[in-house]
């Protein structure tokens, strides 16, 4: 590889990338290893909690070997790194929780396994909230990911160690999994493009869980085209392994990339446009669709009356199914186990005590509070009602539209610290990703601006059941007409 080439490595697509692999222009070795060094050269980041050259670099001949042999699936030899959340073999899984500090998994989960058998090569595991519970990064066990366009500023969260590899190019593509908006939230604050597909599109077995019936895996790179064919790869049906697995085959979800959005409807909510969204986003916001009606698009008024009560109705469903899933973390088989106990109950007790974080224990007390005897008819059995509520609010909009746009958060990054000792102010940035996780819909953000402080605003798109590939579509149109997903931090 000559020495212009290995400079710009980094800057190079997924697709560009694949392209020189199969061309030999470069070798999957010198790609893991450019990758490598640049990761341990920022780790000031925080975005990696694991690496292991070794495996990285076995992985990467075995990929060249079959690039030699003209065999090889669709990503053979690129280079690409796994939220933490993902059990990986060779490779710790944490979950960024003490709890689970120095456990290996002996196997692989089907979104890893689908990606090694289209060619991957790991490069590492990615920083995140503690079992993805958050909106800053800031509730990692380990430390807080640092968002490369001003270090002082949270990178969003729980994918926030992934947001961060891909703007810093320290991976070309990374896996996120979004339960309230924990790819779309952090795609946006990093400036880089993130799609969660329609609940089920992706196997969540190896998923270390939150809340079983939101947590959705999908992958986050520069671009809508990239995240178009790393969707293809990492999607399909896993139902003997995933009871939530939907029974549709894999599918190809760039085929709309080249379609023209003239004529296309996009939906504007009201709701996503009040007096809680500060102006700089507005304005991004405001510029983008202007750029789609520019593209033959037709902006639609639309309501989805319910987005207030997203709030509330998510944060009695997550934490309750998390105070369900976390119950297995006793320090008995696995994970971390307290040395100061002096039967099973002080054991289970001081195990969990020292293992989880602040934030973990927060939802795992709701969840508990809210499934018990006397409130569960009066709080988790309403919030699933008007869960169906908003899922049927969607509906009624895409009578009129054939996607929604708006904002992905209110404001741009804040800052590490900013709230402190107020979950509630996490939870309230989170209201415009909410309504779409509840639904199960497919939501996608993407770089169209930047705001107070030069920080990057990202726009959602929400699109109706399996219609990724139209909303990567239109993203893709949008990306060719602007250059806001190629923009990087200076210091990078």
């Amino acid at each position: 590889m000559n020495q212009a080439m290995n400079k710009d490595l980094h800057d190079l697509s997924v697709l560009a990338l694949s392209a020189h692999l199969r061309d030999k222009k470069i070798s999957a070795v010198e790609a893991a290893q450019h990758f490598l060094t640049r990761s341990r050269a920022h780790s000031q980041l925080g975005a990696y909690l694991a690496m292991n050259e070794d495996v990285t670099l076995a992985q990467a001949r075995a990929a060249d070997a079959r690039l030699a042999a003209g065999t090889g699936g669709t990503l053979e030899g690129v280079p690409m790194a796994h939220k933490d959340i993902f059990v990986t073999k060779d490779f710790p899984t944490t979950a960024g929780s003490k709890i689970l500090e120095g456990y290996n998994s002996p196997f692989d989960s089907t979104v890893v396994a689908n990606f090694q058998r289209e060619g991957v090569v790991c490069l590492g595991k990615l920083n995140c909230d503690e079992f993805a519970m958050g909106s800053s990064n800031e509730n990692s066990a380990y430390a807080p990911a640092r968002n490369p366009w001003d270090t002082s500023r949270i990178p969003g969260g729980s994918s926030g160690g992934s947001a961060v590899a891909v703007a810093a190019r320290l991976a070309p593509a990374v896996t996120g999994t979004d339960t309230g908006g924990s790819i779309r939230q952090p795609a946006s604050f990093c400036g880089i493009t993130g799609i969660k597909p329609t609940y089920g599109r992706a196997s969540r077995y190896g998923m270390v869980a939150f809340a079983s019936s939101l947590d959705q895996a999908g992958p986050m790179a520069r671009s809508a085209e990239d995240c178009a064919l790393l969707l293809s790869a990492m999607c399909g049906p896993d139902l003997d392994r995933d009871s939530t697995s939907l029974d549709m085959p894999a599918e190809d979800f760039s085929r709309s990339l080249t379609q023209s959005v003239d004529g296309l409807r996009i939906g504007v909510p009201k709701e996503f446009f009040g007096d809680g969204l500060s102006a700089d986003v507005r304005a991004a916001i405001d510029n983008a669709l202007k750029e789609y009606e520019k593209l033959g698009a037709k902006l639609v008024p639309i309501e989805l009356p319910r987005t207030e009560l997203s709030i509330p109705v998510y944060y009695i469903i997550a934490p309750a199914e998390a105070s369900s899933n976390l119950s297995r973390f006793d320090g008995v088989k696995f994970g971390h186990r307290s040395k100061n106990y002096r039967d099973l109950s002080e054991m289970y007790r001081e195990s969990r005590t020292e293992g989880f974080g602040d934030e973990v224990k927060r939802r795992i007390m709701i969840g508990a509070y809210v499934l018990s005897h006397g409130y569960y008819d009066a709080y988790y059995l309403q919030a699933q009602k008007i869960r169906r509520m908003i899922a049927d609010d969607f509906q009624q909009a895409f009578k009129v539209c054939d996607v929604i746009a708006g904002p992905v958060a209110p404001t741009v990054a804040w800052h590490l610290g900013d709230h402190g000792n107020d979950p509630l102010a996490d939870y309230l940035a989170d209201i415009f990703t909410l309504p779409a996780s509840l639904a199960g819909l497919p939501g996608m953000s993407v770089p169209v601006g930047l705001g107070e402080g030069g920080m990057p605003v990202g726009m959602q798109l929400i699109g109706n059941y399996f219609s990724e590939a139209k909303l990567l579509g239109a993203a893709h149109q949008l990306q060719l007409a602007t250059d806001w997903h190629l923009a990087k931090p200076a210091t990078v």
